[in-house]
């Protein structure tokens, strides 16, 4: 498939003035927005322009890194019977093992209740389709609601995914087959996601929307912004992220980054995220406790206020941004080769989320 073909169907690039107009300020767009609908007690949103509804809370499947399958089944349908049906996974995570896990855990949820997300690291063609089968067959499944370019850094791998051979060409096909409903991709760049973004007209945006990195950089402000010029959801992740680790703080958990735990604070960080317009649902980190918490955070959803805002604010000011050191490498242009934390199971050049 020939370069201009992409082209064709490209999303509009916006013009860098006009993109620097309208995102002055700090200040989130918390519109008042109501949800579609609620399921067992958990509000769903539909998700841009694919008529599809999800949970606004969805669940993280690297989590099932850490636990044996009984673990993992009891909180696959524990989510499910409280009103998560957007379960997202990757090949990428645990090497294989969460897929697996995910596969036999959904086993005795219908099928056609769950809005199921599936991602590849791979940027060619031939490798997209031979980890897009393999992921149908570990999810013991016939299609993805969802497949999606995973972890998105530089430019270069969206010109790769979207030229000649590369991984679009196998998303396509895959489209016609019926074996993915909706194309999206996973970016922790901004110059990543505004590629993507600018390279085709992809359904779903996965970026970290945080108050942290929004009030500290002002991170995601462009990709929502683009996103919803165009009519993309947006799925939030890292959404409890409150920064790096400090150095000398103590890790009271074992990653790679802070999260709240507090549940006044996990519900304010849900509602910060959740009340951008254009964000369909919030994932939070990989941990089943914390998707418990945050679940409850779902269930009493509403619109964040001002005084919440303000205290975000101030709660971010003692925040050591993650995002930081890899958003300045890909601007700079710089390697990516070395990692930007050595603990992290989501390095850009490892293809995590």
């Amino acid at each position: 498939m020939k370069r201009r073909a992409f082209l064709k169907i490209a999303g509009k690039v916006t013009g860098a003035s006009v993109l620097g107009t309208r995102l002055a300020g700090c200040a989130p767009q918390h519109a008042s927005r109501t949800e579609d609908e609620k399921v067992a007690g958990m509000p769903r949103r539909t998700v841009g322009r694919t008529g599809q509804k999800v949970s606004i809370v969805g669940f993280p499947g690297l989590a099932l890194v850490h636990y044996d399958q009984d673990r993992c089944t009891a909180g696959i349908h524990d989510a499910f019977e409280r009103g998560v049906n957007y379960f997202d996974v990757a090949p990428a995570y645990g090497n294989g093992d969460c897929e697996v896990k995910m596969g036999i855990g959904l086993q005795g949820i219908d099928r056609d209740k769950i809005f199921l997300a599936c991602k590849t690291k791979m940027r060619d063609k031939e490798g997209a389709r031979k980890e897009l089968e393999r992921s149908l067959k570990r999810l013991k499944t016939d299609y993805f609601d969802l497949y999606q370019m995973h972890h998105i850094c530089r430019p270069q791998e969206v010109e790769q995914a979207l030229g000649p051979n590369g991984a679009i060409e196998t998303f396509l096909k895959a489209k016609e087959e019926g074996k993915v409903r909706h194309l999206g991709f996973s970016a922790h760049t901004t110059k990543g996601a505004l590629a993507a973004l600018n390279g085709f007209r992809f359904d779903t945006v996965m970026f970290p929307i945080t108050f942290a990195e929004y009030f500290l950089m002002g991170f995601g402000k462009p990709v929502l912004a683009l996103a919803k010029e165009q009519g993309a959801a947006v799925f939030g992740m890292k959404t409890l992220c409150a920064g790096a680790w400090p150095e000398g703080a103590e890790r009271t958990r074992k990653w790679w980054y802070r999260a709240v735990e507090d549940q006044d604070e996990i519900s304010m960080a849900l509602r910060f995220t959740l009340s951008e317009p254009c964000v369909a649902a919030g994932i939070p980190p990989s941990f089943l406790d914390l998707l418990d918490r945050t679940i409850i955070a779902g269930h009493s959803y509403r619109p964040i206020a001002e005084p919440e805002i303000q205290k975000l604010q101030e709660m971010a000011k003692t925040c050591e941004s993650l995002f930081r050191r890899e958003e300045d490498r890909v601007a700079s242009g710089t390697s990516l080769h070395e990692p930007v934390y050595a603990d992290s199971p989501h390095e850009c050049c490892a293809g995590y989320v």
